[in-house]
């Protein structure tokens, strides 16, 4: 007969003995769910690794390009990189760089805040629209169909939707569309910005179209999973007190998926604000320019420094690649902002007392 092992009772007193062999296997599944514990938080940990990682050498880099640029770095539109024939290595306050190198970032930065602006303005609304639409009104069948669909498109890679957009989008909006757009807009404050040259097809309006198209897929995906959450009895109470669908969706359906979907919505502005390939294949790449105009080429951080990047390596002192550090660190700020932003709006969303608005 296997031998026993004594264990305590729940009063303090003796137990009644556990099999050597039971003692052994429970000891056993304590220490696996010991080893999953750590390696679970190890995964949570591996992330915010990655983000200071990136953060640090990033600063590391940048340092030198900091305490050259300045200040003026946030405000000056220019970007010299100092090449050329007479072009000579200076060393200033221990940093190298070539003779007349001057950058300001403020035509990059307003660039990636006004293209990710356009692609919220006109990507959300439609996202939105098309969720509720797929969810509410579409057989079930068509709907998985044209979920499929958006996922589909969602997966597309960038740099086809950037050739796309060069090719075929932007020539037809600026020969079609923007024409007619820039002639019968009115000549005021605001409404000027829309007036002027359309260009050939690339420039701020094309990117930022470009970019709310690879955004749509994104937001409509993730916001009609939410709201096919919503119980059907608060809609059904809704409708039976007399609201119209239009009514039902803005003050029962979205307001029970709001922090969702303002979720949604950040994923789909970061997608935007740190798009590379299509936006600097669609937006002309002006540097040293803030756009004139909404038709006007322009650039962003991460078009500069995928564009820019191989020059950079050229002046023989790496002061460029620092710039482009820099540049790149102003960018994850942003992003970073963003993100922390967004946090703090879900938690004033989810923290309201109910799911519905002020009622019929």
């Amino acid at each position: 007969m296997a031998a026993t092992a004594p264990v305590t009772g729940p009063d303090g007193g003796a137990g009644t003995p556990l099999p050597r062999r039971v003692g052994g296997a429970l000891r056993a599944a304590v220490r696996r769910g010991e080893v999953l514990r750590i390696l679970g938080g190890v995964g949570a940990l591996l992330p915010l690794a990655a983000l200071l990682l990136i953060l640090v050498a990033l600063l590391f880099e940048a340092i030198p390009a900091i305490r050259i640029n300045g200040l003026h770095f946030f405000y000056k539109s220019v970007w010299n990189e100092g090449t050329g024939y007479n072009a000579v290595i200076v060393n200033t306050g221990g940093v190298k760089h070539l003779s007349g190198a001057d950058y300001g970032a403020l035509p990059e930065i307003v660039g990636t805040l006004q293209t990710s602006l356009i692609a919220l303005i006109v990507g959300v609304p439609i996202s939105i629209g098309s969720a509720l639409f797929i969810v509410e009104r579409l057989p079930r069948q068509l709907a998985n169909a044209i979920g499929v669909f958006l996922e589909l498109l969602a997966g597309i890679p960038s740099v086809i939707i950037g050739l796309w957009g060069t090719l075929t989008f932007g020539p037809f909006i600026s020969r079609d569309i923007t024409p007619v757009i820039a002639r019968n807009m009115p000549d005021v404050p605001v409404l000027n910005y829309f007036r002027g040259s359309t260009g050939n097809g690339q420039g701020l309006l094309t990117s930022g179209l470009v970019l709310a198209i690879m955004i749509i897929p994104i937001v409509a995906a993730t916001s009609r999973d939410l709201i096919r959450q919503v119980p059907i009895l608060p809609r059904e109470g809704a409708i039976a007190l007399g609201m119209s669908d239009a009514q039902c969706a803005r003050r029962v359906t979205l307001p029970w998926v709001g922090s969702g979907i303002i979720g949604a919505v950040v994923l789909g502005l970061g997608r935007a604000l740190g798009e590379t390939m299509a936006v600097a294949m669609c937006c002309g790449f002006a540097v040293g320019a803030v756009a004139s105009n909404i038709y006007t080429t322009m650039t962003t951080i991460s078009a500069t420094i995928v564009l820019d990047l191989d020059t950079a390596f050229l002046d023989g002192t790496g002061f460029a690649v620092r710039t482009l550090a820099e540049l790149a660190l102003v960018l994850m700020v942003i992003t970073l902002a963003v993100n922390v932003a967004a946090r703090w709006l879900v938690r004033r969303v989810s923290g309201t007392a109910l799911p519905v608005g002020r009622g019929v």
